[in-house]
C-alpha cells in the first residue's frame, strides 16, 4: 500500500523555520521589543478583519495592552478603514480616556468598552469587537453558542451572553456591567450587538473573535437547514479543553500573520 506523502515544502519555509514559529514564544527582550510585537499584530488584526468583512462603518475596535504601562492600551483611531491600518496609526489612550499618542479621535463606545475590560480583567492583554454580519444575527438571537461542531466546542462553558440590549455603549456604568457580565470567560455575545472577545495575547483574542464569527456562521446554516444535535456536554467539555486553551489561540493565529504579512508588508510602517 502506497503512503500518501506531503509535498515538499519550499526552501525559504524549512522545517526549523516553521518550528520556530510554532514554539512557544521567548519572553521580550525589552518593553520596546514586547511594544512593537504588539502593535504589529494588532495592525494585522486589523488587515485581517478586513479581509474577513469584519469592518462596519465607523464601529469596530480591537485594543491590545500597553507591556510597560498597564493602565494604558493601543487602539484603532476612528475613521480609519481596516485595510489601510499600519502600526504607525494606533493611538496609545489612558483607562481615564487621554490620548497620549495620536492626534486623531476614537470610537467612544471603544473607549468605554475596552477600559472597563482592561481594568476589570488585568490578565486580559487584548479584547476585539466588531459588528461581524453574522455575529451580529446570532446575537438576535439572545442565546450561546451550542457545541454543534469541534470549533465551536471551543467556547463551550466559557462564553457569556449579555443582555438586554440598551443602546451604543457610552456610559461607564455599561462597560463596567459588559465586563461583570464576561467575568474571566474568553468571549461574549452582546445581544442585538455582536461579538466581543478577550485574550492573554493579541494573537488569541484575534483568533477566537475569528472562529467565533465562524461558529456562529455555521449555527446559523445548520439551525435553517433542520433540528440540531449538539455534541454530549461531557465530549463538549473534553473537546474545549483540547481546542479553547490560549495557547491554541495563538498558534491559529500564526498562518494568518505569515499570510497577511506577505500579502500587506505596509502593515508593519
Amino acid at each position: 500500500m502506497n503512503a500518501i506523502t506531503p509535498p515538499a515544502a519550499p526552501a525559504q519555509d524549512s522545517a526549523q523555520a516553521r518550528e520556530r514559529r510554532l514554539a512557544p514564544r521567548p519572553p521580550a527582550a525589552s518593553f520596546e521589543e514586547e511594544r512593537l510585537h504588539r502593535k504589529q499584530r494588532l495592525a494585522a488584526t486589523f488587515r485581517l478583519f478586513a479581509r474577513y468583512g469584519f469592518d462596519q462603518g465607523l464601529a469596530g475596535h480591537v485594543t491590545v495592552r500597553d507591556p510597560e504601562f498597564p493602565d494604558r492600551y493601543w487602539i484603532n483611531p476612528l475613521a480609519v478603514h481596516f485595510s489601510q491600518i499600519r502600526v504607525s496609526d494606533l493611538q496609545l489612550v489612558t483607562h481615564g480616556g487621554t490620548i497620549l499618542v495620536g492626534d486623531r479621535p476614537i470610537n467612544t463606545a471603544g473607549f468605554t468598552i475596552h477600559s472597563a475590560l482592561h481594568r476589570a480583567r488585568p490578565d486580559v492583554i487584548a479584547a476585539a469587537h466588531t459588528h461581524s454580519t453574522y455575529g451580529k444575527a446570532f446575537s438576535a438571537l439572545g442565546t450561546e453558542l451550542l457545541p454543534i461542531t469541534q470549533d465551536s466546542c471551543a467556547f463551550y462553558e466559557d462564553h457569556a451572553v449579555f443582555d438586554p440590549f440598551s443602546g451604543v455603549v457610552l456610559d461607564d456604568s455599561e462597560g463596567e456591567r459588559l465586563a461583570a457580565a464576561l467575568g474571566q470567560r474568553k468571549a461574549a455575545i452582546l445581544q442585538n450587538h455582536g461579538l466581543l472577545t478577550v485574550g492573554p495575547t493579541i494573537e488569541a483574542a484575534a483568533w477566537w473573535f475569528i472562529t467565533m464569527d465562524n461558529a456562529a456562521h455555521a449555527q446559523l446554516l445548520a439551525q435553517a437547514a433542520g433540528p440540531l444535535k449538539p455534541i454530549a456536554p461531557d465530549v463538549a467539555r473534553l473537546t474545549a479543553s483540547q481546542v479553547g486553551t490560549h495557547q491554541g489561540g495563538y498558534f491559529s493565529f500564526q498562518p494568518l500573520w505569515d499570510w497577511i504579512v506577505a500579502q500587506e508588508p505596509d502593515l508593519l510602517d
